[in-house]
């Protein structure tokens, strides 16, 4: 499945709306991935949720893995439980954030977590 970006490249998605090239990821790519996935309908997001998305993104290249979810708001400086209020179900993220599909252990732990 391919979308276009505002530059008239082409973004793929494979059939569960992950994006599938980590680097081709923007802001505006985010705002699409949030919307289909029905968790917000106003873009741009707001620097809160950009903030923990570009967080789970700047981790996730550094480590090829998911922030523990309570790391996550204290590395970018809100409320303890801001994952929670801004992106419920950690999955969510990892989606809009344009990580790749993750594997059904990581898909377990992340889920076992919340």
């Amino acid at each position: 499945m391919a979308a276009m970006d505002k530059e008239n490249n082409e973004i793929t998605f494979d059939p569960e709306r992950y994006l599938e090239n980590f680097e081709s990821w923007t802001e505006k790519i985010a705002c699409q991935i949030a919307d289909q996935e029905g968790v917000f309908q106003e873009c741009p997001l707001s620097g809160d949720q950009m903030d923990i998305l570009k967080f789970i993104r700047d981790y996730y290249k550094k480590f090829e893995a998911f922030p523990i979810v309570r790391a996550v708001c204290k590395n970018v400086g809100q409320l303890k439980d801001c994952q929670y209020q801004q992106f419920p179900d950690p999955i969510v993220a990892w989606k809009i954030s344009g990580l790749p599909k993750p594997t059904p252990e990581v898909f377990a732990t992340i889920k076992h977590k919340i």
